[in-house]
């Protein structure tokens, strides 16, 4: 092919790019989002059987906004699609799926299509496609798929969930330090089965433990008899096969990681791990951190709804537990709440208030605990830090209610009572707020999944303790 040739050839890729833009455009809105017009379209060219029409409004579509397309339409409706646009069912598609829209297709899918599909993807990306699958469908797909790419997704699945092994892809480009830039360049350029994308080359020693790196733009601008040794950067971060996903994000963010090299218990490289993984685990981690909090389980709104009813139903029942316990100690002042019964009114105040105070630091403590700023070496100044502002808190707080309640009620008392309650409950809040996360930490338990419950157990209680007795111990009632 001529350069003309060449050069004739990119603009019609240019223009046809430009024309499928327009044509995707006309089923996105301005949030870049699909139009409510055109998955009405798709669902009646679905209903009436039309699979040609249903192929022609969606072929124009981005992968990503195909599986938009999948999570926007009901369930039943989605085999149709699936069956409709077989040929558009790419690896790209099934990487961006929901993981529950993805579980129920591949579930309808024959093992041999869906055995196809896993070989297109990346390891993590078939290992994130197939482990949630029951055993025996499982084994089915693997059967399909050919030696070396089964062999590659069992040695994946066989580590634990959510670490290093199973996030890691396979496909690397690893070479031997003995090369110099010209090798390296000459073995780059061979078309040997490489990678598709890569940002370094990992150096390995003849035990194939990495000992260094190359970023493609230094081995571009180095003179071809220069040795890799010299050239390469020593210092890398490693990543443990079994370490943690929420522990590998941490380490991108903290390092400004592009890509990094993941090694066995021997040290040997096995995989890599690009940052475009690592996006989507602190996207994904910190959702859950917040759906945690709220006891609201995964909080997918794909997800089956039996799942979401178990998920939250049973911290709702732990909720009504500990809400008993504020119900008793309520009832062991009824006879003071029946001489004045503004204490009966106020009373769920100091508690509201002691609750929101505690969230508001429980939060803090949870993400500090998640992004290691919160440790073992510092818990003692952040307790510190956070009691002072809480004691700034409850003065101010307290004033205001204090001096609120006294001019309402026509009783000064009743309004340093309460105040008094309040200070202290927003004390306690923050004390709770920072050492509940801490020890469910320190027993190896995730701090996000149960600490609201406990801190406001203790918000409510001390606040109906602490306003209901100051008001007996100083003679109100």
């Amino acid at each position: 092919m001529t350069p003309d040739d060449r050069a004739t050839a990119v603009l019609e890729d240019a223009v046809t790019s430009a024309d499928e833009t327009v044509r995707v455009d006309d089923s996105l809105d301005e949030e870049n989002t699909l139009k409510k017009d055109f998955i009405r379209r798709v669902r009646d060219a679905l209903d009436a059987g039309e699979n040609d029409e249903v192929y022609a409004l969606v072929e124009p579509l981005h992968p990503a906004d195909i599986a938009d397309l999948f999570e926007l339409l009901e369930a039943d409706e989605r085999p149709l699609l699936a069956k409709a646009i077989s040929d558009l069912m790419g690896s790209e598609v099934f990487a961006e799926l929901n993981d529950h829209v993805r579980e129920l297709l591949v579930e309808a899918l024959p093992a041999g299509e869906v055995a196809d599909i896993a070989e297109q993807l990346d390891t993590d990306d078939a290992v994130a496609m197939l482990e949630d699958l029951d055993e025996e469908d499982q084994q089915a797909v693997l059967a399909e798929m050919e030696p070396e790419d089964r062999a590659a997704i069992e040695a994946a699945l066989s580590f634990p969930e959510e670490s290093a092994g199973r996030l890691m892809s396979r496909d690397f480009v690893a070479v031997p330090e003995h090369m110099t830039v010209g090798d390296l360049i000459d073995f780059l350029r061979e078309g040997r089965e490489l990678a598709n994308e890569f940002w370094e080359v990992f150096i390995v020693d003849t035990r194939f433990h990495p000992v260094g790196t190359c970023q493609l733009s230094w081995i571009l601008r180095t003179p071809r008899s220069i040795a890799l040794t010299d050239v390469m950067k020593r210092d890398q971060t490693l990543i443990p096969v079994d370490m943690d996903q929420e522990e590998v994000a941490l380490r991108f963010q903290k390092y400004a990681l592009i890509s990094a090299a993941v090694v066995d218990a021997d040290g040997r490289l096995v995989g890599q791990i690009t940052v475009d993984d690592v996006v989507h685990i602190i996207q994904e981690e910190a959702g859950e951190d917040v759906l945690l909090l709220s006891g609201a389980g995964e909080g997918d709104i794909n997800e089956p709804i039996r799942d979401s009813y178990v998920s939250r139903v049973r911290w709702l029942v732990a909720n009504l537990v500990t809400a008993l316990l504020g119900a008793t100690i309520i009832s062991s002042f009824g006879g003071a709440i029946e001489k004045l019964v503004a204490l009966a009114a106020l009373s769920p105040m100091v508690a509201s208030i002691g609750g929101n105070a505690g969230t508001q630091t429980m939060a803090v403590a949870v993400r500090a605990l998640a992004t290691n700023q919160l440790t073992r070496a510092n818990t003692g100044r952040i307790l510190w830090r956070e009691l002072r502002v809480a004691m700034l808190n409850g003065v101010t707080v307290a004033a205001l209610i204090g001096i609120a309640t006294a001019f309402f009620f026509a009783n000064p008392l009743l309004g340093v009572v309460i105040g008094t309650a309040v200070v202290v409950n927003i004390i306690t809040a923050g004390l709770a707020g920072v050492v509940v996360p801490v020890l469910f930490d320190r027993f190896g338990q995730d701090p996000a999944v149960a600490s609201s419950v406990f801190v406001t157990m203790i918000t409510d209680s001390m606040g109906f303790f602490a306003f209901l007795g100051l008001a007996v111990a100083s003679g109100l009632v």
